[in-house]
């Protein structure tokens, strides 16, 4: 018996691995808001929590955002399942977007917020986790491959010949 989509299972794998693995590392390390400069003024460690969603939204209320995770990644454990066999592009982007609902749906119903600690201080951006990162690595790879093959309305490539998907 051959898995299907079995890069889908191990960017899944991987990527929830190694969130958990630095959070862990992260709360067993640090004091909630201590933070060590890696590059001072540019880029530290900083150990936050957040109860929202991306940079901190509905923070207020945010107790639905478990749910939603949990929902997410059923729906893409159902998509590699039952779905078709993908590229290996999408593959991949489901499988870090699976990996990083999996880690923050994770730390929301352990913990009832999200443990973050990347702090990219250059911008000022917002501090973010793996789980974070791997959410946007599958973003462009789900964009990569909907360039590489773009949708079409009979199930053909844009030279008309019909798309065979990939391992």
């Amino acid at each position: 018996m051959s898995l299907k989509n079995r890069l889908f299972w191990v960017a899944a794998l991987v990527g929830l691995i190694a969130d958990q693995i630095t959070k862990f590392w992260v709360m067993n390390t640090f004091e909630l808001n201590e933070t060590w400069p890696l590059w001072e003024g540019v880029f530290h460690f900083t150990f936050v929590t957040n109860k929202g969603a991306a940079f901190s939204l509905f923070s207020e209320r945010g107790e639905w955002l478990r749910w939603l995770s949990l929902a997410v990644s059923l729906g893409l454990v159902a998509l590699a399942i039952w779905g078709p066999r993908m590229s290996r592009w999408e593959q991949v982007g489901y499988g870090c977007i699976l990996a990083g609902a999996l880690g923050n749906g994770i730390d929301r119903f352990l913990y009832g917020e999200v443990v973050d600690f990347l702090d990219f201080r250059l911008i000022r951006f917002p501090v973010f986790n793996l789980a974070d990162v791997a959410i946007n690595i599958g973003i462009i790879c789900l964009l990569i491959a909907a360039l590489i093959h773009p949708p079409s309305n009979n199930g053909t490539a844009s030279n008309g010949t019909a798309r065979r998907p990939t391992k």
